[in-house]
């Protein structure tokens, strides 16, 4: 399997070399020369097999060239100690991908990631510095796999006073070879500087880089197992995805790609819309996003846009994708009729997942299952879920990181700063 830069289709590499690098040299975003397939006998056992047997054959043709069997295998089997797991909500399903130590889906490519890096680098002596720009819940999945991870330090990059405290603990309250700087801006600008960090000829000299953002291919890769799971148990659904930086989205169309059962997909955001209106007009236009209560999707300027546009037209993602915004006020009131209906607690980025179906529902045919893609555990967001629906149960992994301690170096949003930093 050979990755290619988005911007220079002309040099291909290992996804090995790809993993590693994170970001292509010219600034674009490491894709596969060709998508593989499922065998016929996988998508055809898809609903009886178990996650970790569907997440082997989903990674397997991505990193066979550089991962053997037995290695991947034991990687998968020490990644997940957990899975995804679906719920029947009103009349919806939802995908609840908020099971891991971290609570929320970022989970699932984050400890994958942190053991194939670990089984790239063995036998290197210079130590990785892992750059990670995060708009919420990247951060703390980030740090927490790759946390004790031998030649391997993290530097987390989070916008100062827009991600939850429970959210900066898991971030910044790890300290050992984790780190954290909070930056003056937003997300658009934390990812900015990593960007720009990877072309800094003074710190290519200095460090080993590479990133751990869905920018990372693979960390993009073990994401498609959890669509190609649940597409297994529900087959034809439309799937709702939260997106804001649109990894999750990529991840998805990979595994339809593979041959996963899915009718379609929604592309929810909250009022950073950008990708809503590409699908609506066909002008790509990034803007400077806005704060909003579904802040791990406050990006105006989403990478991912280049893999997807990678691989699909804009007529292809149309016939594919239904894009919806919601507002602050819409989320708050699903978050509310949803524990008042079912007794059920939506975090604001499930929410916004569930609205957008409602937008939509006039353009889905009546019988078709509607999956809600849930990345968060509602109690990671609980100061604005509780006034709306009293207190929110919490995971004891939540609960002991509640008790550690922040420790951030706040900086300017200026590459100079960060440099100094690292």
């Amino acid at each position: 399997m050979l990755f290619y830069s988005t911007r220079n289709k002309n040099d291909s590499i290992s996804f090995a070399a790809a993993a590693l690098a994170g970001l292509a040299p010219d600034g674009g975003l490491y894709v596969p020369a060709e998508i593989p397939q499922y065998k016929t006998s996988v998508t055809s056992s898809l609903g009886g097999m178990s996650y970790i047997e569907i997440a082997f054959e989903t990674i397997r043709p991505w990193v066979k060239d550089d991962i053997p069997d037995p290695a991947l295998e034991d990687m998968i089997r020490s990644a997940y100690p957990f899975s995804a797991q679906i719920t029947e909500v009103a009349d919806r399903l939802v995908l609840e991908l908020f099971h891991g130590p971290t609570a929320a889906f970022k989970d699932f490519g984050a400890r994958f990631m942190a053991r194939a890096f670990s089984y790239l680098r063995r036998g290197e002596d210079r130590p990785l510095k892992i750059l990670v720009a995060t708009s919420g819940d990247t951060g703390g999945a980030v740090a927490h796999g790759f946390y004790g991870v031998e030649g391997i330090s993290v530097t987390v990059l989070y916008p100062k006073g827009r991600v939850s405290l429970l959210q900066e603990k898991q971030i910044a309250g790890l300290k050992g070879n984790v780190s954290a700087i909070a930056v003056k801006g937003s997300f658009d600008d934390c990812q900015r500087l990593v960007k720009q960090a990877f072309g800094d000829e003074d710190l290519s000299k200095r460090h080993v880089l590479s990133s751990a953002n869905s920018i990372n291919i693979s960390r993009l890769i073990p994401q498609a197992a959890y669509y190609s799971y649940a597409a297994g148990r529900t087959p034809g659904a439309v799937f709702s995805v939260p997106s804001g930086n649109f990894g999750n989205l990529t991840a998805a169309l990979y595994a339809y790609k593979m041959g996963a059962p899915i009718a379609r997909f929604i592309a929810a955001t909250n009022i950073n819309k950008t990708i809503p209106d590409y699908l609506e007009n066909g002008n790509f236009l990034a803007r400077p996003s806005m704060a909003t209560l579904s802040n791990a999707m406050d990006v105006g300027a989403p990478s991912n846009f280049e893999r997807m546009s990678a691989h699909f037209s804009w007529e292809q993602m149309r016939r594919l994708i239904l894009g919806a915004s919601v507002t602050d006020a819409e989320t708050r009131e699903t978050i509310a009729e949803i524990f008042s209906r079912s007794g059920y607690y939506l975090d604001p980025h499930s929410a916004v997942g569930w609205r957008a179906v409602d937008h939509l529902a006039g353009g889905l045919p009546a019988k078709t299952p509607r999956v809600i893609v849930s990345t968060a555990h509602p109690a990671k967001f609980a100061e604005t879920v509780e006034p709306l629906t009293g207190p929110v149960p919490v995971p004891v992994s939540l609960q002991k990181a509640m008790e550690r301690t922040v420790e951030a170096v706040t900086i300017p949003a200026e590459l100079e700063a960060l440099r100094d930093c690292l």
